[in-house]
């Protein structure tokens, strides 16, 4: 974090130049506004829409390295193992998505940017794209996976609209700076136009249980506080699983053209999805999974325990703890590929001095091997059920039981059915088509396999964490006044998991974790 924080400074400047049109004052100097868990704005923005604009200068400034000559892209391929050799990363095996031709890529070094894992929840902000399996195929080959089960669940997403919708809209969570959270104070009126309900029988419950941060309190609480009212019986909309947020107040203040100013294409995009005018009325939200905290590990340089594999990003575990504050995933992804790799890469390179790797060579084509053989038995099923079916079920599992709030009855419930679902996937799952094509159901199914043993991972790491930390919430383990409850004593490590092979239990290592210069101290957010 010491690290994260020095260099953060670097990743504005590096965004500037590559055209990121981040907000401005009057006079020319960057703007900067309050997000979740902060009291004071420090949090550099691009309107609503900061995450899609560093994106875009990313995006930009690969392509012109492409252009140039200097990265060779393989669009539509996906990486489906990783090539070990003499215990060093050597490379990756890949499937090209159209012709469905599985071929190796052999490299001195491997680095792995490949996002997280929300989508094993089936439901979440991520793109539907956004899977686990290169990290997945990594940890089965060596890597360590670590903290699996801090999962970071946004409060501010559009909610679920019926039971076959296949992804949540997130909507920014600087939305929170002017917008109120509230629901009814008595159940009979939740059935009542917003409008219709009087400001005494509103509750801003937000505002009520954490005075000092409001409605900006951090997202793992206020994503918990959405859910006790819903669970009271007092959520509003389809369902009973949303909650207001309301701008009546800010517009009143500020004027109608100040909010467009701030959040027009915000609203623009909530009034498309839903039908509804958030400038008329208040917007609903209701928490949707949306960053994974956990991820390989790596140590200071960004390397897994595979000599050679790096990984940065979300795919790693090593930046955000128990809990990612608002404003922080693209800076460290940024961080770990501009200012951190370009070193920590060259340094690794020039100790080891890799050997030269033929193509022919043992490793490479049993790694191969393994992705043809692995692709020829999902296509060889032939059962009856859809690949989404299973996956819908599998989210539906790990949202129960290992979502906001888990306990180990539900944990325990969840190890049991997970298997269970994997097994009946494997004897009857239904993949149309040949492997030699566009395949794009094969594509899923076989990210579904690796969320089906990774949800399992998930759980045995909430089962074992007798404590609520961040982003994981045991009910069991919280104060008188529902807050989280940390044991300190016994659980300061990172949870660094071990594959041991097809039908194993994975293998539990222990880093501890030592605070020379900051006191651990539980959270107050009063």
């Amino acid at each position: 974090m010491y690290r994260l924080a020095q260099i953060s400074v670097n990743i504005i400047d590096q965004c500037v130049a590559q055209g990121v049109p981040f907000a401005r004052e009057y006079g020319g100097l960057l703007a900067n506004r309050s997000f979740g868990g902060a009291q004071v704005s420090r949090t550099f923005y691009a309107r609503g829409q900061t995450g899609q604009q560093l994106l875009l200068g990313a995006y930009q400034a690969l392509e012109k390295e492409i252009a140039k000559g200097g990265v060779s892209m393989f669009p539509r391929s996906e990486m489906l193992d990783l090539i070990v050799v003499n215990g060093r990363a050597r490379g990756i095996v890949v499937r090209d998505e159209v012709s469905g031709t599985i071929e190796p890529h052999l490299a001195d070094a491997v680095v792995l940017a490949t996002g997280g894992y929300g989508n094993v929840f089936y439901l979440s902000t991520n793109a539907k794209g956004c899977n686990a399996t290169a990290i997945w195929r990594a940890h089965k080959r060596g890597a360590a996976f670590a903290n699996p089960c801090y999962t970071q669940i946004h409060p501010t997403c559009i909610p679920v609209a019926g039971e076959y919708q296949s992804k949540l809209t997130l909507m920014s969570e600087s939305l929170r700076n002017d917008g109120r959270v509230w629901v009814p104070k008595r159940r009979e009126d939740v059935g009542k136009k917003p409008g219709d309900i009087p400001e005494s029988d509103r509750d801003y419950y937000l505002e009520r249980k954490y005075p000092s941060y409001g409605n900006l309190s951090p997202r793992d609480i206020a994503s918990r506080a959405a859910k006790e009212a819903c669970d009271d019986g007092r959520g509003v909309g389809p369902g009973g699983r949303g909650v207001y947020l309301d701008f009546a107040d800010a517009i009143k203040r500020l004027g109608e053209d100040e909010i467009r100013e701030r959040y027009g294409n915000l609203f623009e995009m909530y009034q498309r999805i839903t039908d509804e005018n958030p400038y008329a009325v208040p917007m609903r939200i209701y928490p949707a999974v949306h960053y994974t905290m956990g991820g390989l590990w790596v140590d200071y340089n960004l390397m897994s325990t595979i000599p050679g594999l790096h990984v940065a990003g979300e795919a790693n575990f090593s930046d955000h703890g128990a809990n990612r504050l608002g404003a922080s995933a693209l800076m460290q992804g940024l961080a770990d590929g501009y200012f951190v790799l370009p070193y920590t890469i060259g340094d690794y390179l020039a100790t080891a001095r890799p050997e030269p790797l033929a193509p022919d060579a043992s490793e490479v084509k049993a790694a191969v091997a393994d992705v043809a053989a692995r692709t020829a038995r999902l296509l060889g099923v032939k059962g009856r059920r859809s690949v989404a079916s299973f996956h819908r079920e599998l989210g539906r599992i790990m949202w129960e039981h290992c979502g906001m709030a888990r306990d180990a009855a539900g944990l325990t419930q969840a190890l049991e059915l997970i298997p269970s679902l994997r097994e009946e996937f494997w004897q009857d799952v239904s993949i149309p088509g040949s492997g030699e094509e566009l395949n794009q159901t094969l594509e899923h199914a076989g990210r579904v396999a690796d969320f089906l043993e990774l949800g399992e991972l998930m759980c045995r790491d909430a089962l074992h964490r007798e404590e609520s930390c961040g982003g994981h919430f045991r009910t069991e383990h919280q104060t008188p006044d529902g807050e989280a409850l940390r044991n300190d004593e016994e659980f300061t490590y990172v949870a660094a998991w071990e594959y041991a092979g097809e039908g194993q239990p994975a293998i539990l290592n222990k880093e501890p974790l030592v605070f020379e210069n900051v006191k651990l101290a539980q959270r107050s957010y009063k």
